[in-house]
């Protein structure tokens, strides 16, 4: 596929590769898979912005962030909250700390996730789930 570009874009281009140390047509292609990126369409424009944002760190950054986990306090009082939800009615302050971890976790996976999928598209051996081993 041949793609004319004005000599503006292509200058922009050219300019981004020389300080990544990159071929144009890898800046190019990144651009293209974060801009066609449809599975983040169902989320809000807030995590669309920071899930997009992602694409422009490094890889060591992106590791770091493949490999986050939640803080052992928080997993420790979510599972206790788990725990007494099963087994009684939890207060209103209780299911708001429950629903703000639930979605402090998921965020973070949401992270983690796409971290690992860059780092994958950039080349990196191994599978996602891998990269999202803390322990690897």
């Amino acid at each position: 596929m041949q793609i004319h570009l004005s000599e503006t874009i292509s200058t922009r281009l050219r300019l981004l590769a020389a300080r990544r140390r990159q071929p144009v047509e890898k800046i190019v292609a990144d651009r293209l898979f974060t801009a066609l990126d449809d599975e983040l369409d169902s989320l809000s424009s807030a995590e669309q912005a920071e899930l997009r944002a992602l694409h422009y760190l490094s890889d060591d950054a992106l590791r770091a962030i493949a490999a986050e986990q939640m803080s052992d306090q928080n997993q420790a009082l979510m599972a206790q909250l788990m725990q007494q939800n099963s087994r009684r009615a939890l207060s209103q302050e209780e299911r708001d700390i429950l629903a703000a971890l639930v979605e402090r976790g998921d965020q973070l996976a949401l992270r983690k996730a796409e971290a690992a999928a860059i780092l994958v598209h950039r080349g990196y051996q191994g599978s996602a789930v891998d990269l999202m081993d803390p322990n690897a």
